[in-house]
């Protein structure tokens, strides 16, 4: 394994081939399975990657190998950012938390079975076919948009889509140069190939997000089959702006639901102008079953969307 100390020779190992390598937590698990095949190049040593940077406006620059667990800790982020920081409190467990990366939770794989297992070849690791569709899917996506059923798993992508955040990435062959992009634009939701759109050699540097909103409230909640331990089946962020008791902005994503976390624009326009009180949210919500596409195993997941939307919702407007 390489251990670069600066974002070029990083840039440059990648570019040759294999995987980066931040907390590890999944890569390493992926490596045991054979579904990961090296070689890696161990991010921990490079400079600039880690930790968080305010500027004269407000807006923080987040370093891609910072811990989820310092990012949920900090109390400047939870000031500003509340849904990021209340998202990054509850994934996983502490111990992912402590050495998880935000580079990391954003760019990871699928959690799906056949892709995992040796055993079974799909679009993900370069066959044809999605073994999960006409297979068990139980976890699968209840958008179709995809020839993959398999939702993308990054609980970070959906915090950052309600800021419209941005991230920085050093592109291949380009070490001194840095490319900025919408942190929704990172992830196709066609794409049956790929969990995220960037190349062999593409490095993903810092997350940056706007000046706070005044004004602003937040929730945060997943669904999942156990209380701790659990990847969410569905997962719901949200965060809203008002001016007295009236809304004045709302953004809401939803993971666990479609190749890509998703906004949900027609649960936004539902509350924007209304009144700012949990009562709000049946109404916002009422629709979202309807503009579901489930597979036949996922029929359950548009219900289940649709009450966590709405209990997040509540958590926000209270």
């Amino acid at each position: 394994m390489s251990a670069p100390t600066d974002v070029a020779a990083a840039a440059a190992l990648l570019e040759r081939g294999g995987e980066a390598r931040a907390g590890g937590t999944d890569v390493m698990a992926r490596a045991a399975t054979g579904a990961a095949a090296g070689p890696f190049t161990d991010l921990g040593r490079v400079a600039g990657l880690r930790g968080t940077e305010w500027d004269a406006e407000g807006a923080a620059r987040i370093g891609a190998t910072t811990a989820i667990a310092r990012i949920a800790a900090d109390p400047a982020l939870r000031e500003a950012y509340p849904a990021l920081t209340a998202t990054a409190g509850a994934l996983a467990t502490p111990q992912i938390r402590a050495v998880g990366t935000l580079g990391g939770n954003l760019l990871q794989r699928n959690r799906c079975w056949y892709f995992r297992n040796p055993a079974f070849s799909c679009h993900q690791d370069g066959g044809q076919g999605c073994p999960a569709r006409e297979g068990d899917h139980r976890h699968g996506t209840v958008f179709d948009t995809s020839p993959c059923v398999a939702p993308h798993p990054s609980s970070m992508a959906a915090a950052l889509l309600v800021y419209d955040a941005g991230v920085e990435v050093v592109r291949a062959g380009r070490p001194e140069e840095t490319s900025r992009l919408a942190a929704a634009d990172l992830y196709d939701p066609a794409d049956g190939a790929r969990d995220h759109v960037l190349g062999s050699g593409d490095l993903l540097t810092a997350v940056l997000l706007p000046p706070p909103a005044a004004g602003e409230t937040a929730a945060y909640r997943r669904a999942t089959a156990r209380s701790r331990a659990e990847w969410p089946m569905v997962e719901a962020v949200a965060r809203v702006v008002r001016d007295g008791d009236r809304v004045t902005a709302a953004a809401v994503a939803a993971g666990g639901v479609a190749r890509a976390p998703v906004r949900l624009p027609d649960v936004e326009a539902a509350l924007v102008g209304g009144a700012a009180g949990p009562s709000a949210a049946a109404g916002a919500v009422a629709g979202l079953p309807g503009r579901c596409s489930p597979l036949p195993g996922t029929r359950y997941k548009a219900t289940l969307l649709r009450d966590t939307v709405r209990d997040v919702l509540e958590r926000a407007l209270a």
